[in-house]
């Protein structure tokens, strides 16, 4: 995956995920709700087959940046727990 910032503001965060579709945006998109200081987050793709997500993220003054940041850390746990649940069943 690539990411490219289209605009960094005070506030507002805007970039594409290159590489990625529906099943990474729509999941980044949930987790960034979960967060107090997210004030708007959604994303877009212009075409199903070849577009790339462009997100849009705004929080009430906290960094975007490090926003962004936690969410994907807290996603990365979720995603080692359910790993691990995982195997642990299938043995």
């Amino acid at each position: 995956m690539e990411i490219k910032i289209l605009e960094d503001k005070k506030n507002k965060l805007i970039f594409e995920m290159k590489g990625e579709d529906h099943t990474i945006a729509n999941l980044l998109r949930k987790e960034l709700w979960s967060d107090s200081h997210v004030k708007g987050a959604a994303y877009n793709i212009e075409h199903p087959l070849v577009g790339v997500p462009k997100f849009v993220l705004q929080t009430d003054g906290e960094d975007p940046r490090k926003v962004l940041k936690t969410a994907t850390k807290r996603i990365q746990k979720q995603l080692a727990k359910t790993k691990d649940e995982i195997k642990a069943k299938v043995r």
